[in-house]
């Protein structure tokens, strides 16, 4: 790792003693103050005022009981989160993670990142994440909407329009965001739209919201292969996983004249080099929630891997779409053997620092799920705009607002990344970017 300006170094082993055995927090503080040296040379009234250090603590921070009935009748406990990590530039916004490993390190690492991630869309939002340790997988719709109201009456106090505005994440679609909604609207007695985003089309939802996040990575990736003259015209591309972010980053791959030869689950991967059918991909993970291995069964000439690592297929475009530190430093070393050109991150801090090393050390471009998974985050807001003003948008005018806003996106990193020295470099130019903005509101909010 690089040395890190002594006044961020101090920052630093605070956050560590501070924040003991947060392994991914402690990783996601890391790679933004890596970038951030040339700032606070720059201007030293970040660090005069505290910005950085009052950035890396949460304005709040909600942990609670869940207790649920399951199918049987016994009593089921799981924990709730919820990170409320900064609103200087708008209300809290950030997923809901149901996933067997979310514990409070896992949570604020996501929200964390989120503050810059919300920044650099350009809309008024703060960053937040919650969720639980509470696992959808093999429940029973009821169970699943049991659980949901028992975590709504506890969060429902903490969120609302103005305030904080949680989404879907791992474990959280459609199904779990309405079963959400419904409890708070019973307890509430208020139909507040705003309060959540990812709801159904009949009922406040925002066209493209289920495409939003894969469609912005790629759209992002668009703009870097422009940089360089280039196209995803006879692309190869490798994604990892094969949920809502992965199958919707092919689509638009497949739109866009690119062809993805791979996808994967937690079990293993497919290898299709026809190109991934997406309706059967669609059919097996969305409708049957089999798993990949199914498509391999059902699709000639496919064929399945049992663990391993996707990685290993060459590619000229990477897009991991899967989960935290899922691209360690032997898969960026394969990946540079086959002549991977661009490494988007289309999941939250999927590649390791290792990997990422490798890739800056090789010239393969790298773009930060900050940066390049902001998506769905941008149309959260967009659809927040549409319950405010009780308006609903077309398809068409939804995805050209979102390909706007990655567009832009691109442009401040880069934009960024020259003005500081950094000429290229995506992952420093999104810190930077994303910091700034946060950092002038919180200087202009006062010592709050």
């Amino acid at each position: 790792m690089p040395i890190l300006d002594e006044k961020l170094g101090d920052i630093y082993d605070e956050v560590l003693r501070r924040n003991p055995g947060e392994d991914e927090f402690h990783q996601a503080v890391r790679e933004v103050l890596d970038s951030l040296g040339p700032v606070v040379a720059k201007h030293p009234e970040y660090t005069d005022a505290a910005v950085i250090r009052r950035l890396c603590e949460p304005e709040r921070q909600i942990i609670f009981r869940v207790p649920w009935v399951d199918d049987s009748g016994a009593v089921r406990i799981n924990r709730g989160f919820r990170v409320e990590f900064n609103s200087a530039l708008g209300p809290y916004k950030g997923g809901l993670r149901f996933h067997p490993t979310v514990y409070l390190g896992i949570v604020k690492f996501l929200g964390f990142e989120q503050i810059f991630k919300n920044s650099l869309t350009g809309m008024p939002i703060g960053g937040g994440k919650g969720g639980s340790d509470f696992d959808p997988k093999g429940r029973s719709d009821g169970e699943v909407m049991r659980f949901c109201q028992a975590f709504m009456t506890e969060l429902y106090r903490h969120i609302g329009e103005h305030t904080d505005v949680p989404a879907g994440d791992i474990g959280v679609g459609g199904r779990e965001i309405g079963y959400l909604f419904g409890q708070y609207k019973r307890i509430t007695n208020r139909y507040e739209s705003g309060v959540l985003t990812g709801k159904g089309l009949t009922w406040g939802g925002s066209q493209v919201r289920t495409e939003a996040t894969g469609y912005g990575t790629v759209f992002f990736v668009e703009e870097m292969l422009k940089v360089r003259g280039d196209s995803f015209d006879g692309k190869k591309v490798v994604v990892s996983g094969s949920g809502n972010v992965a199958i919707y980053a092919a689509e638009k791959v497949r739109q866009l004249g690119g062809t993805v030869i791979a996808c994967s689950d937690s079990n293993g991967y497919v290898v299709d080099e026809h190109g991934i059918d997406l309706d059967l991909l669609k059919e097996v993970k969305e409708k049957r929630r089999a798993r990949i291995s199914t498509y391999a069964e059902t699709r000639s000439g496919a064929r399945y891997v049992e663990g391993g690592s996707v990685w290993d297929v060459p590619c000229d475009i990477a897009l991991p779409c899967a989960t935290q530190n899922e691209l360690n430093g032997r898969d960026a070393a394969v990946l540079i053997d086959n002549g991977c050109a661009i490494v988007a991150e289309g999941a939250n801090m999927p590649c390791t620092p290792d990997a990422v090393r490798l890739f800056a050390e090789a010239g393969v471009l790298f773009a930060p799920g900050k940066a390049a998974n902001a998506g769905g985050v941008a149309t959260s807001a967009l659809e927040m705009q549409q319950n405010a003003s009780r308006d609903s948008w077309s398809f068409d005018h939804t995805e050209r607002r979102l390909a706007d806003i990655m567009h832009g996106i691109h442009d401040r990193c880069l934009e960024a990344a020259d003005r500081y020295g950094k000429p290229g470099n995506y992952l420093a130019g999104a810190n930077i970017a994303g910091f700034i903005q946060v950092a002038d509101a919180m200087l202009a909010l006062g010592v709050i």
